[in-house]
Formats: structure tokens, sequence, C-alpha cells
């Protein structure tokens, strides 16, 4: 299965998890559902995934963590705030960048 067709299936289970809670909930709690809903849906799910720094060779590990791996190529980042703002289009292509992956949604489950 290749990055869109996953991308396609976490959408849809996002939309189904969004409509079945609604709007307002704390993002761990989005991120608990969808994560259930995914692995429902025969996914293979990562939660809290570390993603680290890489220099000279040398790991390491600076608090960065993307919300969920789906099939190890898709990173999900949720944000259960009200406005989306810069900052966190930046951090999802920063886990991209330093996870090396080709593909990552920004899921903001607020309205």
């Amino acid at each position: 299965m290749d990055e869109n067709e996953i991308a396609k299936i976490i959408v849809d289970a996002a939309y189904h998890v969004h409509k079945s809670l609604g709007p307002g909930l704390l993002e761990s709690v989005y991120e608990t559902v969808l994560a259930y809903e995914l692995k429902r849906r025969v996914l293979k799910v990562e939660r809290q995934v570390p993603v680290a720094i890489v220099y000279d060779n040398i790991k390491f590990d600076e608090g960065f963590r993307a919300d969920l791996i789906v099939e190890d190529k898709v990173i999900v980042e949720l944000k259960s705030v009200e406005n989306v703002i810069p900052v966190h289009k930046k951090q999802l292509l920063t886990y991209l960048r330093l996870a090396d992956k080709r593909l990552g949604l920004l899921i903001h489950p607020v309205k």
C-alpha cells in the first residue's frame, strides 16, 4: 500500500472519529481514538514516536515526537487548537525531514 492509499484511509478514519466525538476535546483523546480506528482498519500504527536528530553519526533525542506514524510511511500530527498556525506546518515538515518520510497529514479536528 502506498502513501496516498494510506492517507485516504487516515482521512476517512479522522472524519469518522471527529463526526462521532465532535469538537473541543484534547489532542490526546483524538490521538487515542484515531489510533484505535486505524488499527481497526488493519493498519500498523505507532503513537508518540520519537523523531531523532542525527548529527555526525550520533543520534540526539531532543523531545520531538510524532503523534502517529502509520504503516511506517505517513506521519500524522493532530492539533486541537482554534487555529493552525505556520509553526504547526513547520513542525510537520521538520518531522518528515528528520524521519525521512514523504507524506504527512496535519489534522485539525476542532470545527
